[in-house]
């Protein structure tokens, strides 16, 4: 029988650093998470990617950025096995995924009447509103590839001591 053996310590080196780097994954999501941010603000300038529809009652208005709540309120978080990108603005899902507001009543709060095309009245029944999609929590495709390419630069490293 043969036995060959070969002794390669920069090969153990590099397996000891790439299992360290597998187990110890925080510092790269939290890098994961903050590509994640800088995604979501992108989208808010860019008004989204790809465009968000607009908004007929102000047109030429920044889209969803009306008193920058939602965009401020972003924020990421991440630990040794997730990266997360988030808010907790209630109205933010309706924003992200549309949908239909329910039926309410509008009451004069700072005068005695409302006034709408020269009718007064103390208080008006609303339909509810359909609001479109306007997804501002996505990655587009070279958001995804860059943060993959975060990813092997990770292992690369990892592996190059």
């Amino acid at each position: 029988m043969i036995d060959i053996r070969i002794e390669h310590s920069g090969l153990t080196e590099a397996l000891t650093g790439l299992a360290r780097a597998c187990r110890q994954r925080a510092p790269l999501m939290k890098e994961l998470a903050g590509d994640m941010a800088d995604a979501v603000e992108s989208n808010f300038e860019a008004q989204g990617r790809p465009a968000w529809q607009g908004i007929r009652s102000r047109p030429g208005g920044r889209i969803l950025q009306d008193t920058g709540r939602l965009a401020s309120s972003i924020v990421s978080n991440s630990d040794n096995d997730s990266a997360v990108v988030g808010t907790n603005v209630v109205y933010a899902a309706i924003h992200q995924f549309g949908g239909k507001t329910r039926p309410h009543v509008i009451r004069a709060r700072h005068a005695k009447a409302l006034r709408f095309g020269g009718r007064f009245a103390r208080s008006v029944n609303h339909p509810g509103s359909d609001i479109p999609a306007r997804p501002f929590l996505s990655l587009t495709d070279d958001d995804a590839t860059r943060m993959e390419q975060r990813v092997a630069d990770y292992l690369r490293q990892a592996i190059d001591g």
